[in-house]
């Protein structure tokens, strides 16, 4: 088999700004250059090398902090007038407009960048640094105003394993194109941790793939350092192009490896084995050659792994293996599947079904598709190009062009199950005696207003408002759903939800209504549960980004009467014009709306700094502290 490196981590510097409870990299030598550091030429020559094998890698520059070297920016452009696909992996406390404009014009195509929780406390804690996720939050607002596309990258912890599905939610408000969840392999600082279990790690990959369901044709949701994934996705859906990619499991030494700052050589960052350095020989001869990375391409695995049906599919983490029992060849023990529930019969998948395969060219292709394809990884390019010179030969076409691809792709996201029934599924129904009409499957049809009206609404909410629905109109007769259906549910939810708020002591819902409500709850008992839910609702707070916007517009959209803006606003004092500038920009639009209607209800014509004051006497603490 010909293995081709189709992606490279190259930790460009031990330099780093952060001081990360769980860097796999040296404690010691964080603060400080590496003396033996590959310099700029030795960089230029390393990429040549790698071009040799394959000019259409991914290359990840990392580090520590890669934007601490003065040459990341040359080391970039040099490697991506190579042809290669240039991603930058970073903590983004160090990014700004012109770094973000800087990084960009030397072919950076995307940045990787580490969110590990969606409250600033959890995240500082675990990044060892005091305002890291405000930092990171800026730098991210940078990367949009630049146009340059950003992935975020959370590692799981047991701290910010119940917060996963919200650090996704807030990663897509964010407008990130991936989401990343990494799972940690406890080398290096994180020896120190305790990692999750395995009955965590296998329920929150389960969770993952649910998760990412929501998120198709928007963001693309995947597991990292976690080849069980590939399992796990197989035993929903055994079609999912989730268990493509690298065909043969975890692809350290396979399709992947890890260059240090001083050019040694591992099969991944969590492996300390090293299997050469490239100034005593060239980067392709170790990748060729070097006997760990042999062995690490046999399928000749111990214990569970070796008998595994999905040894070809996972292969099992060989950091872990190697980090638990000192061989790399051993078991993974995070992976608690038992061998034998499919059969006892190792499962494969042909080569032209997996990722990885070579680019076959059987048609032609127009300059703006082959410009398209340069942008999707060379480990992908095999299965695009098969995927949609299949779609053009179905359909006639002799020449692929962007409508093709276009076409071809929304032929697959077609295939895929959505939340609500098209409008020619809703009339594809059967007529009942009486003139109706039902789904042959006993769904009840929508209306296209009541449709459209739905649509606005989150995804996350979506499939339980059509569940619901569903639910109601057969409750109350209804042969289909409709607009003025919609509102009636509405209303009936209202005030139910007006009731149960009554029930726990609120009249209505204003922020001096907490206090209230607990004078009225005098027992400790009913105390402490207010308080909880308090406290609850208070770290719910900024999860909220993004959602209430989704709302407003579903609440428009149902014909809802919302208040109208005033005709004019409060003026701003200079010295409240530059408190509010000093909160990050991505709450900066929604603080300055919220103080305007606090001036507004209270009847002031221009805000303040005592008024600002005020108005923080009533939010959360979590706002409070970016507007000190």
């Amino acid at each position: 088999m010909n293995y081709k490196p189709y992606a490279i981590s190259w930790n460009t510097t031990y330099r780093c700004n952060l001081r990360c409870s769980h860097c796999y990299l040296d404690t010691n030598a964080l603060t400080r250059q590496s003396a033996n550091e590959l310099s700029t030429q030795e960089g230029f020559k390393l990429i040549d090398q790698m071009a040799e094998l394959n000019p259409n890698l991914l290359l990840i520059l990392t580090g520590g902090e890669p934007l601490l070297r003065k040459d990341i920016y040359d080391l970039a452009s040099y490697a991506s007038q190579k042809g290669m696909m240039i991603v930058l992996g970073t903590n983004g406390n160090l990014i700004d407009d012109d770094v973000a404009k800087r990084l960009k014009q030397s072919g950076v195509t995307g940045i990787g960048i580490s969110l590990d929780s969606i409250m600033p406390e959890r995240h500082d804690k675990f990044r060892g640094i005091s305002r890291a996720w405000d930092d990171t939050l800026n730098g991210i607002e940078a990367c949009r105003r630049q146009g340059i596309e950003f992935q975020i990258q959370t590692t799981v912890t047991k701290e910010n394993f119940h917060e996963i599905a919200n650090i996704i939610e807030f990663s897509y408000n964010l407008g990130a194109r991936v989401f990343n969840l990494f799972f940690l392999v406890c080398t290096g600082k994180g020896q120190e941790l305790t990692d999750i279990t395995p009955q965590q790690y296998d329920q929150a990959l389960h969770q993952l793939y649910t998760i990412q369901k929501n998120y198709q044709g928007k963001m693309m949701v995947g597991a990292k350092c976690a080849p069980h994934y590939r399992r796990i996705v197989y035993e929903h859906d055994t079609t999912s192009p989730l268990i493509r990619t690298y065909a043969g499991g975890c692809p350290a030494a396979t399709h992947y490896c890890r260059i240090t700052p001083e050019g040694d050589v591992t099969p991944c960052p969590y492996m300390p084995n090293v299997s050469g350095n490239v100034r005593e020989k060239s980067f392709v001869e170790i990748w060729k050659n070097t006997p760990d990375f042999q062995t690490l391409r046999n399928t000749d695995l111990n214990g569970r792994c070796g008998v595994c049906e999905f040894k070809y599919i996972c292969k099992g983490c060989r950091a872990r293996a190697l980090a638990t029992s000192g061989n790399q060849m051993d078991e993974d023990g995070w992976c608690n599947y038992i061998p034998g529930k499919y059969g006892n019969t190792v499962i494969q998948l042909a080569p032209a079904e997996t990722f990885g395969v070579e680019e076959n060219f059987t048609m032609s292709w127009s300059s703006e598709a082959k410009n398209i394809l340069k942008q999707i990884p060379s480990f992908g390019r095999g299965m695009v190009i098969k995927n949609v010179e299949g779609y053009a030969a179905k359909s006639n076409h002799h020449e692929i062009t962007l409508e093709v691809m276009r076409a071809s792709r929304e032929e697959m996201i077609a295939k895929k199950r959505t939340a609500f029934p098209t409008k020619s599924e809703s009339k594809a129904g059967t007529n009942t005696e009486d003139g109706g009409q039902v789904h042959q499957d006993g769904e009840i049809p929508w209306a296209e207003e009541a449709r459209k009206r739905v649509a606005n609404a989150p995804d996350f909410v979506r499939p339980g408002i059509y569940k619901l629905m569903q639910k109601k109109a057969r409750q109350h007769g209804y042969k289909e759903i409709t607009s003025k259906f919609l509102s009636e549910i509405r209303d009936e939810s209202m005030q139910l939800a007006s009731k149960r708020i009554k029930n726990i002591g609120f009249d209505e819902l204003r922020m001096d209504a907490w206090d209230k409500a607990k004078e009225k709850l005098k027992s400790a008992h009913k105390k402490e549960v207010i308080d909880t839910i308090k406290a609850f609702l208070d770290e719910r707070t900024i999860r909220n980004e993004g959602i209430i916007t989704k709302f407003q517009a579903y609440l428009k959209d149902s014909g809802t009467t919302m208040q109208k803006e005033p005709p004019s606003s409060p003026i701003w004092t200079e010295e409240a014009k530059q408190r509010l500038e000093k909160a990050p920009i991505f709450i900066r639009g929604r603080a300055k709306k919220a103080i305007e209607g606090f001036a507004i209800r209270r009847g002031a014509a221009m805000i303040t700094c005592e008024m600002i004051d005020q108005y923080m006497k009533d939010i959360p603490s979590f706002v409070k502290n970016k507007l000190k």
